[in-house]
C-alpha cells in the first residue's frame, strides 16, 4: 500500500458549501459577539481575539431583490476572525489580511446561496453611513491595527477619545 491517504469518494480540494457553513458555525462558537459599540469600518476585534465587534448601528439583516431577509453577522464574524488570525499568526499587513478575509467572507455568502453583489452593496452603504456617524462608544480593547495600518490618524484620535471600558 502506498503512503497516500485514501478517501472514499471525497476530494478535500473541492469547495464545499456545507463544509464552509459548518466552519463558520465553529468560529461562532468560539468568539463572543458585541454589538454595543461604535466600530469604524463596521466591524473589528479585541486585541486578545476574545470578541468580535460589529457596529451597533448596522442592521442585522439585509433584504435581497426577492424581498427575503438575510442575517449578516456570521459573515462579518468570519471576516474579522480570519483577518485577525492572518495578522496575529503570520504578521501580515492589514490590507493583505483584509483581502484574504474578504475572499473568505465572499465564499461564505455564496455558500449560503446569496448573491455577493447584493450583500456587498448593502455593506458598502453601511460603511459610508458608519464613516459619517458620530463615534462616542468605542471599546477600550478594540485592536487598532487596521486603523494604524491605514494611517487614519484623525480617526484614531476620535476613537481614543471615545474609548469606554
Amino acid at each position: 500500500m502506498s503512503g497516500h491517504h485514501r478517501h472514499a469518494n471525497t476530494n478535500d480540494g473541492l469547495v464545499s458549501s456545507q463544509m464552509l457553513i459548518k466552519s463558520v458555525a465553529e468560529i461562532l462558537k468560539r468568539v463572543h459577539l458585541d454589538r454595543e459599540h461604535d466600530i469604524p469600518y463596521l466591524a473589528g476585534y479585541s486585541t486578545d481575539r476574545s470578541k468580535i465587534y460589529i457596529d451597533r448601528h448596522l442592521q442585522k439583516t439585509y433584504q435581497d431583490k426577492n424581498g427575503h431577509h438575510h442575517e449578516v453577522d456570521r459573515f462579518l464574524i468570519l471576516h474579522e476572525a480570519t483577518e485577525k488570525a492572518m495578522i496575529d499568526t503570520w504578521n501580515l499587513h492589514y490590507q493583505h489580511a483584509h483581502q484574504i478575509a474578504l475572499r473568505a467572507e465572499e465564499a461564505a455568502v455564496r455558500a449560503a446561496g446569496l448573491e455577493w453583489r447584493e450583500y456587498d452593496n448593502f455593506m458598502q452603504q453601511w460603511i459610508k453611513r458608519a464613516d459619517s456617524e458620530k463615534i462616542n462608544r468605542v471599546p477600550a480593547n478594540l485592536d487598532l491595527t487596521p486603523y494604524l495600518d491605514e494611517n487614519d490618524t484623525e480617526l484614531i484620535k476620535v476613537m481614543q477619545r471615545a474609548m469606554v471600558p
